[in-house]
Parts: C-alpha cells; sequence; structure tokens
C-alpha cells in the first residue's frame, strides 16, 4: 500500500504537470516559475533548519561507532580508521564514509535458514548504492551547463566522459543508464524481500519513485520527444538570476520534470535523502575517540559531593582495623596518635 499511495502521489503531480502544459500561459509560468523559487525557498528554509537542530544537540561525550582497537597502550596495534584517537584519523574515516561508503561495505545480512540464522555479505547494496550516489553526482554536474555561460571546462569534460559510447544520436550517457538500474534494483529489493518490505514506509518508496519519475521524464526529454536546449537554457539562467523568462514550446515532459524536480527539492529537508548532510553532523561519525587520553567532563552536570577514599577510610577506621585489613598509611590520619 505505501507505494501504491507513493505512485499515487507521483501521478498527481504529473497530471498539474501535464495540465499546466495544456493550458499555456499562468500555468506554464506556475510550473516553470513559481513553483522552483517556492521549491527552493522550501528547500534552504529546511536544511538550515535541520543543520541548526543537529548543530544545537550536546555532545559532551565521545561517542563514536568504534570497529576496531581504540589507542591505548604503544605496544597494542590500533585500528587508527575504525576507532580513530586524533582528527587526522576522524577525517580520513569521514572521507572514506562519504566517498566509498565503506560502513555499508562492511555491512552485513542475517537471515534464517533451516532453522538457523546465516550470516552473509550485502555488497550488492553497497554497488547499488553506490552506483546510485556517484551516477547522481554525475548527472547534477552535467545539469551546471544550462546555469552557467560560458560553460566550465570540467562540465564539458565529464559530458564527454559520460557520452564517449556514443550510440546514436543524441549520444547516450551511460550516468542516465547506471542511476535507472541502480534505481531498479534498491526498489526491487525493497519489494523482493518481506522483512524489509514490512519495514518499509511510505517516505521510503515515495523517494524512490520520485527519483525514478525525475529519470526517466530527463531520458524521454533527450532520447524521445527532444526539448528546445535554448528555451531551456534561457529558463534556467533566467531562474539562477532572477529574471525568469517564461519558455514556450518547451512540452509537458519538461514541465513534467521541472515538477518533479521542485518536488524533490522541497521533500528533500523533510526526508532521509537528508543524511547528505547528516552524515557531517553524526558525533558517532565525526568524532575522534580519545576518551582513554582526555577526561570528557559533562558541563551541564550540577555540583555533587563526593566521598574520598581518605574520609572513607577514616569514617570506618576503627571497624577496618577490627577486620584485619590493612590500612593505606598514606590515608591514615590517625598513624601518628596513639591508641
Amino acid at each position: 500500500m505505501n507505494l501504491l499511495y507513493s505512485i499515487i502521489v507521483l501521478a498527481i503531480l504529473t497530471g498539474l504537470a501535464s495540465l499546466a502544459g495544456l493550458a499555456p500561459g499562468m500555468g506554464v509560468t506556475a510550473v516553470a516559475v513559481v513553483i522552483p523559487y517556492v521549491a527552493l525557498l522550501v528547500f534552504l528554509a529546511g536544511i538550515c533548519w535541520r543543520v541548526a537542530r543537529w548543530a544545537s544537540s550536546p555532545v559532551p561525550f565521545r561517542i563514536p561507532t568504534t570497529c576496531g582497537q581504540q589507542k591505548s597502550l604503544p605496544w597494542i596495534r590500533s585500528a587508527r580508521l575504525d576507532n580513530p584517537s586524533c582528527g587526522v584519523g576522524a577525517v580520513g574515516r569521514m572521507a572514506l564514509e562519504v566517498l566509498l561508503f565503506r560502513s555499508l561495505f562492511r555491512n552485513n545480512r542475517a537471515e534464517m535458514y533451516e532453522q538457523r540464522y546465516v550470516f552473509g555479505d550485502s555488497k550488492f547494496l553497497w554497488l547499488g548504492a553506490l552506483a546510485f550516489h556517484f551516477a547522481l553526482l554525475v548527472t547534477a554536474l552535467r545539469h551546471l551547463r544550462l546555469l552557467v555561460q560560458p560553460v566550465p571546462r570540467f562540465v564539458l569534460a565529464l559530458d564527454g566522459m559520460d557520452s564517449f559510447f556514443q550510440v546514436g544520436a543524441p549520444a547516450l550517457y551511460l550516468s542516465n543508464i547506471v542511476i535507472i538500474c541502480a534505481l531498479a534494483f534498491l526498489l526491487q529489493r525493497r519489494l523482493r524481500d518481506p522483512g524489509l518490505r514490512y519495514i518499509s514506509l511510505f517516505t521510503d518508496y515515495f523517494a524512490l519513485c520520485l527519483l525514478l519519475g525525475i529519470a526517466l521524464s530527463g531520458m524521454l526529454m533527450r532520447y524521445v520527444t527532444r526539448v528546445d536546449v535554448v528555451a531551456v537554457k534561457r529558463l534556467a539562467i533566467g531562474l539562477a538570476t532572477f529574471h525568469p523568462v517564461v519558455p514556450e514550446g518547451v512540452g509537458i515532459v519538461f514541465l513534467i520534470h521541472i515538477m518533479l524536480v521542485s518536488a524533490l527539492a522541497a521533500y528533500f529537508p523533510f526526508s532521509k535523502l537528508m543524511h547528505m548532510g547528516g552524515v557531517f553532523l553524526s558525533p558517532t561519525r565525526n568524532l575522534a575517540n580519545n576518551s582513554r587520553a582526555k577526561r570528557h567532563v559533562n558541563p551541564w552536570n550540577y555540583p555533587v559531593q563526593t566521598h574520598t577514599y581518605g574520609e572513607w577510610q577514616e569514617e570506618f577506621h576503627d571497624k577496618l582495623k577490627m577486620a584485619g585489613i590493612p590500612l593505606d598509611e598514606a590515608y591514615d590520619v590517625r598513624s601518628a596518635t596513639p591508641d
């Protein structure tokens, strides 16, 4: 049902964009100009709100997730990346997490098989997630050619590498194929696994369906219906410079594409997709584990009256002596006093 609800919402967004395309004028202006600006405001405000909430959370202690030996004695080998003891190690660990999804690569799956638990690798999930994120990054960087003039050289070089297969005209982008296959894999994984399907929410399916809709509509514009790239670039530069020009003849597919992109931008800060920024503010990832080398005291603790060992020995001095328990002379204030 959650998948069905996601498809229904996606169909409603697609229908609204199609109706706007059939009624030129205010409808096209609303979808191509007003909605992107509103989505951008929601996107920026939402991200600032989430980051401010995370940054204001008190973290008085070191609570990193550890997967190796902590640094202690010189003759005990420590795990510098799995259990970093300094800032450099924490940066290296974070870099591997952000760029290569190291924790997901080491993730294992467990399932019941013939009355016993069987543990196995989950490398296909890591590969699918890595392929999707890198394909999405390449696609986003390629779209910079629509926002700036002249186009940066690295964008042109990336475009050339992405289309080096040169299958037909226009050239087939490798990132388009990868992102569709990766999203299809992630979606079928949720549908095929009963346990994962049981815990999947509407938000999980909606994000995947929205990304699939954006990718498919973009490919449809490029390879099937063809869109006026000059008009699209004029609109994109106008939006970026706050002097939008309402396009003419861009087609319904383009309006559907920009509607879905706007919906993703507005939905992004309030969804699980916000892990892109949250990973940098997670104390389980960005902190060095130096709890043995440095004492961390909670600054919000109220004063507590302590009872030292010397005071405890003085309080029970007679009873300890009668019981024959040796006393620590360093704390024995009665040693100079005759019995």
